[in-house]
């Protein structure tokens, strides 16, 4: 059974975190609060899709490339890591002192990326790799979204147990659970 605690006990680990993975569905929030949490706690900004996942054009960086640069990433002194991807837990989760789960409803994840879609549609976003201009969601995606807990909470559950049992991870189901972490850490709205 994974480590779960209380916003407030998420804090504190947060005051003294070196390294913070933060995970959960597209549209959910993980990037915006990565960045506030980031700045606020001095700590090394690193957005997956940006970083690893994508080339110019929206095209896949193969795999093992990937893989190797999480690796790299990840043992670094000081970060907090934007992105799911559970075939990297394996090399993020012990290096971790905290996980913060960004677990929307997936109604509300629709909605952040439909949101998102719109509001910055045929621009890069800054946790985006450059050339890889905002698109609307596809089929594919939205059923990505939609089917999101089905398929990879298990799987969170599985490696946040198999390869950090006492990391702390905190989940975040709404809106106003991520404004109390927000506050109760002192980061500015």
């Amino acid at each position: 059974m994974p480590n779960f605690v209380e916003i407030e006990d998420a804090v504190a680990a947060l005051r003294l975190a070196r390294r913070v993975m933060v995970v959960g569905c597209s549209g959910g929030g993980k990037s915006t609060l990565s960045q506030k949490l980031a700045a606020h706690f001095g700590l090394l900004y690193i957005s997956m899709d940006k970083e690893f996942f994508w080339l110019p054009g929206w095209i896949g960086r193969p795999r093992q490339e990937q893989r190797a640069m999480i690796a790299q990433a990840a043992e670094g002194d000081r970060w907090i890591m934007d992105g799911s991807n559970p075939s990297s837990f394996d090399l993020r989760v012990p290096r971790s002192d905290l996980i913060i789960w960004v677990r929307m409803p997936r109604r509300l994840s629709l909605w952040g990326v439909m949101a998102r879609a719109l509001k910055t549609y045929g621009r890069t976003r800054p946790d985006m790799a450059p050339g890889c201009p905002e698109r609307l969601p596809d089929r594919e995606f939205i059923r990505y979204i939609w089917n999101f807990e089905k398929v990879h909470a298990p799987r969170f559950l599985q490696n946040f147990d198999l390869h950090g049992p006492n990391v702390p991870v905190l989940v975040l189901k709404s809106r106003s659970d991520t404004r109390r972490l927000l506050d109760l850490a002192g980061v500015p709205a």
